[in-house]
């Protein structure tokens, strides 16, 4: 299949499968390949620019989803680096199995915790950020609300946790705290 995507740039995709018999089942081979005459800023090439991008998969989708579902696969790169790297899960405590996997249970739990509380607090133009944007990194989360300054006081035979009164992140965690507990 061919489509013109602007001038100058024609795009063909398509798939074929690859049999061979050492495999136990035959492969698709899934292809977009870009073909340039003219640049996207008008600049027109003496030359012709041909890229080739192949994916080998057994999905039974059209090419077009096969390439998207491949490209998101840099997403999940991206969450699994937050995971290792925001929550210092990059070398698990124990040789044993069983207490890694406890560990790395409660690491996800956190990490889904507070991607939530991430999610939530975008919900609101009320977080004192420079940019807009459509998720924030669990890190930031970290150092925003979970750290949120604050001192426990005892005051009339009762304990409170007391947040500063120009705290520019407060009217969030509020927010936050009042979505999650009701």
């Amino acid at each position: 299949m061919c489509c013109e995507e602007r001038d100058g740039k024609r795009v063909y995709l398509g798939a074929m499968t690859w049999d061979d018999k050492k495999l136990a089942r035959p492969i698709r081979v899934v292809f977009r390949v870009p073909e340039r005459t003219i640049e996207a800023d008008g600049q027109i090439l003496l030359t012709l620019i041909v890229e080739a991008e192949v994916y080998w998969t057994t999905l039974a989708y059209a090419p077009s989803q096969i390439i998207g579902l491949y490209r998101d696969h840099a997403t999940s790169e991206q969450f699994h680096s937050e995971l290792k790297t925001d929550l210092n899960l990059e070398r698990l405590p124990s040789g044993k199995f069983a207490t890694n996997d406890l560990v790395l249970c409660a690491g996800l739990l956190a990490y889904n915790l507070l991607r939530a509380i991430g999610q939530i607090s975008l919900q609101a133009p009320d977080a004192p950020v420079k940019t807009k944007v459509t998720r924030r990194r669990v890190r930031t989360v970290i150092e925003n609300l979970i750290w949120l300054a604050s001192r426990l006081v005892q005051h009339a035979r009762e304990t409170k946790l007391r947040f500063g009164r120009h705290s520019p992140w407060f009217p969030t965690y509020c927010r936050i705290y009042i979505a999650l507990s009701g």
